[in-house]
């Protein structure tokens, strides 16, 4: 075994769940998994008996700016001695096994691993080889399995794009990203004073071209056009645009062109 003495010496932004490749091949397959981890601010990675051994400069080279993850990797000579440490451990997998145990989603196994991370438990996720993925004799050793819901009759995922979908999980239920914001470019929502004068010089400009007809049908074409105005996210530079539009009109139709 060969890394730090314990995960928590490494410099970590909090607890986290663990990754835990197992007999990865290709250097730059680690690589590209760092990167994905990096990217949702994970950075435990361990390794068990990668086949071009550790370390490895094309895993270096592919990590780029996730190389912070590389830094601290720790590697085990065997999938017990990699798990040894942890609480609770998820296998990903992608086809059904003979196996009895809890198979969860992606989104369901980062809420799960959240909620033991809290009560300071270590939790450990594994990932198999590219090229046939974890085998029964590792799985065994995992609690529960995440499975990713994809195409049936197309479920291979490399290594990195599974670790990447696990990591952006992770992410997520942090809870801190809102999941739609408006970029404001300069402005501010309107009031709900200036929806109404917006809605009242509407009113005034429609009257004048004799839109609300016939008169029966009047009050409620007027409430449509309130209701519409209020329902749109209007900025202030909305509203604006919308006055100077108005305006125009009326000069246009005093200049008779």
């Amino acid at each position: 075994m060969s890394g730090t003495d314990h995960d928590s010496q490494a410099p970590w932004g909090g607890a986290q769940p663990t990754v835990v490749l197992i007999a990865p091949q290709m250097g730059e397959n680690i690589g590209s998994a760092a990167r994905a981890m990096w990217n949702f601010e994970l950075q435990r990675m361990r390794l068990v008996t990668p086949r071009d051994g550790w370390p490895n400069p094309a895993a270096v080279a592919t990590a780029s700016g996730a190389s912070r993850v590389l830094d601290h990797v720790r590697v085990f000579d065997s999938t017990a001695d990699a798990l040894g440490d942890m609480d609770y451990v998820f296998a990903t997998t992608a086809r059904s096994r003979d196996l009895t145990k809890p198979v969860m989603t992606p989104e369901r196994a980062m809420e799960h691993t959240r909620a033991m991370i809290a009560q300071g438990k270590q939790v450990g996720i594994m990932f198999g080889p590219e090229r046939a993925g974890l085998e029964n004799v590792d799985i065994a050793q995992a609690n529960a399995l995440i499975s990713v819901p994809v195409n049936p009759g197309f479920a291979s995922l490399n290594l990195a794009q599974c670790v990447l979908l696990v990591a952006y999980e992770w992410r997520r239920q942090s809870g801190e990203d809102a999941p739609e914001v408006v970029e404001m470019a300069g402005t501010e929502f309107a009031s709900q004073v200036e929806v109404e004068k917006l809605y009242e010089h509407f009113v005034q400009r429609l009257d004048v071209a004799k839109f609300f007809y016939p008169d029966h049908k009047a009050d409620s074409m007027r409430l449509n056009l309130r209701n519409m105005l209020s329902r749109l996210p209007m900025t202030k530079a909305d509203i604006q645009t919308f006055h100077g539009m108005l305006r125009q009109f009326v000069r246009w139709k005093e200049r008779g062109d």
